[in-house]
């Protein structure tokens, strides 16, 4: 049920629905980890996760309204926390392609992180949809509060980059829009699995040539609605079976 007071509703009921999905697919870290998407042009407002909140219990009225550029947000009331703050805003205050973040540490894209080589070959259709789409982060320096975040910020000026593997921490993704963004994020942590357990063989690997995989990547990119499609059959099981998310 739409809160009158509140604005971008279909956009908060889509994040909502994400965080929801995300615990489904034991993606989520209990009450660590954040999505956020921009609602302003600039990129600079954005919704997020509240702090301490399990994403099983996320609604879409409860998501925060936070301003990237306004220097008491940790002194409000209902301050996020402060990783999310010191990742999400130095990124949406940096990036304003980026308009949807989804940071998690689900465990084969954490797997892969750990590695001392964390790239993420194409040896699979879904792995293929990464190729020369993402970037890796081999400088972790701690936990992402503010210059952690604005480092972060740094290496995904690129528009074509929608993935940073982020070395001994996890991933993050970005999209236009919350279906995007979860897509992508589905889709790596598929992909992850794959090359883990392909990694576990022990045999050799089938890499796909630079131009078949480019190949397929743009095809991902031009497949039409199918991240739409995705996020619609989610809200579509969840509007049946756990309602309350849209609340």
């Amino acid at each position: 049920m739409k809160h009158a007071n509140l604005t971008n509703w279909a956009e908060r009921v889509d994040l909502a629905a994400a965080f929801r999905w995300t615990v489904r697919e034991n993606m989520h870290e209990a009450v660590s980890n954040h999505f956020s998407l921009a609602v302003n042009p600039e990129g600079t407002r954005f919704l997020i996760n509240p702090n301490g909140r399990h994403f099983s219990r996320i609604t879409a009225s409860g998501l925060l309204e936070l301003d990237a550029n306004d220097p008491a947000t940790m002194d409000r009331p209902d301050a996020p926390d402060p990783t999310a703050w010191g990742l999400h805003g130095s990124i949406h205050r940096a990036c304003p392609h980026a308009r949807c973040l989804m940071h998690v540490h689900s465990i084969h894209a954490t797997v892969l992180a750990a590695l001392a080589d964390s790239r993420l070959p194409p040896i699979d259709q879904n792995t293929a949809m990464f190729f020369g789409r993402y970037v890796v982060d081999d400088h972790y320096g701690g936990m992402a509060f503010g210059d952690e975040g604005a480092r972060c910020a740094e290496m995904l000026q690129d528009p074509k980059i929608g993935t940073m593997i982020m070395g001994n921490h996890g991933v993050l993704v970005i999209g236009r829009t919350v279906a995007e963004a979860f897509n992508r994020l589905y889709y790596f942590e598929r992909a992850a699995e794959t090359y883990i357990r392909a990694l576990q063989t022990g045999r050799p690997l089938r890499v796909l040539s630079d131009e078949v995989a480019e190949k397929t990547a743009r095809e991902w990119e031009d497949y039409p609605g199918y991240a739409e499609n995705h996020l619609r059959e989610i809200k579509a099981v969840l509007d049946a079976e756990a309602p309350d998310y849209a609340s």
